[in-house]
């Protein structure tokens, strides 16, 4: 097999693929109000919860479900976790004993933040949405970020916090065996991790992986990772300042980079839960996003795959009252209700304004 030089950056066979009409207008709204850009000093000023994200109290009533703030164990030597914890109302934990309760599926998600910025409250609603509309129990993860805590910090982080919820399931109300992992961005790219090191380390066993538009690959050298250098909601600058904050310059952008930080690593795929893998055509995850389900496939495992036409990097989060949006919703409700058969009770917020 030849070798063959990627594309250079500006070449016309890499003209951006065009953003969906509904999504246009966001991204010019965005660009005509510029923030600084990402950097390692403007990271401290990017992170944790702020007044544009709610808290649990507030997200819970939105969606009439509870909530509870837990603190929980950690990786060896490393400090405790934070989580929240969702749960549909009356189903607190420990408001019923484990023998009255029809055990739930559980969703363990990882918010998104390129593992240097967020926080878990930038995606409560998100989590709590799920919870009400398909009757689980959701918990929202807390973890480390790069630099100052590089690879592997995080995923460590998240791996604990998963075997943690499995084995306190029943106290939660939840059922260890439909534990879903799920995230957008860099926690699609640590429930994908996640995923790898259930199955390595043997447990806890995940029934599904959620991945939205995961942060995978960390060569940054595919033709979608060129397309996108300098426009839409997550530019190619970004993505190259958080690898090299996770990894270190040395491995930012190496193959041999480890599996758990980079899942596009990893050599062997087989043997993993079923996976959703959800993207935009008009972002730079798109290419590592679909190679990996047909690495998946190549196993004979089991990946669903979506692609949507000109969505950008989140189109779910920027635009959720698109077309394009309300599809991707929609397929994740079947999915979910497929993999661990819940059952939506009712239509998600954009679904209710557009009725």
């Amino acid at each position: 097999m030849t070798n063959q030089t990627p594309l250079a950056a500006g070449s016309p066979q890499l003209a951006p693929v065009p953003f969906d009409p509904e999504i246009a207008p966001v991204l010019e709204a965005m660009a005509a109000n510029p923030q600084p850009p990402m950097s390692l000093e403007t990271l401290p000023h990017m992170r944790g919860a702020g007044p544009a994200f709610p808290g649990a109290a507030e997200v819970a009533a939105q969606f009439t479900v509870s909530y509870e703030e837990l603190t929980i164990a950690g990786p060896a030597g490393a400090p405790e976790l934070e989580i929240t914890v969702f749960t549909p109302t009356g189903r607190a934990p420990g408001t019923e004993t484990p023998a009255e309760q029809q055990l739930l599926p559980i969703l363990v998600n990882f918010h998104g933040g390129g593992m240097i910025v967020g926080h878990r409250s930038w995606e409560h609603a998100r989590v709590a949405d799920l919870v009400a509309r398909h009757t689980v129990i959701g918990i929202n993860v807390e973890y480390r970020l790069a630099p100052e805590d590089p690879f592997p910090a995080g995923v460590e982080d998240n791996y604990a916090a998963t075997s943690w919820v499995a084995q306190h399931a029943a106290q939660l109300g939840g059922d260890p065996d439909r534990l879903i992992v799920m995230g957008g961005s860099a926690g699609g790219g640590f429930a994908a991790a996640v995923s790898l090191m259930a199955r390595d380390r043997g447990g806890p066993r995940i029934a599904g992986q959620l991945l939205l538009c995961p942060m995978i690959d960390n060569t940054n050298s595919t033709p979608s990772s060129l397309q996108y250098d300098g426009i839409g909601t997550w530019p190619r600058d970004a993505n190259l300042l958080a690898w090299r904050c996770v990894l270190g310059e040395d491995l930012a952008f190496s193959e041999q980079a480890p599996a758990y930080a980079a899942p596009s690593r990893a050599t062997d795929l087989s043997g993993l839960p079923p996976a959703l893998i959800e993207v935009g055509a008009a972002e730079m995850f798109r290419d590592e996003n679909t190679d990996y389900a047909s690495r998946i496939w190549a196993t004979g495992g089991q990946a669903e795959l979506h692609v949507w036409s000109g969505g950008c990097h989140g189109f779910d989060m920027y635009a959720p009252e698109s077309e394009i949006a309300r599809a991707a919703l929609a397929s994740r409700d079947s999915w979910l209700r497929r993999v661990v058969g819940t059952v939506v009770t009712s239509p998600t917020e954009s679904e209710l304004q557009h009725a």
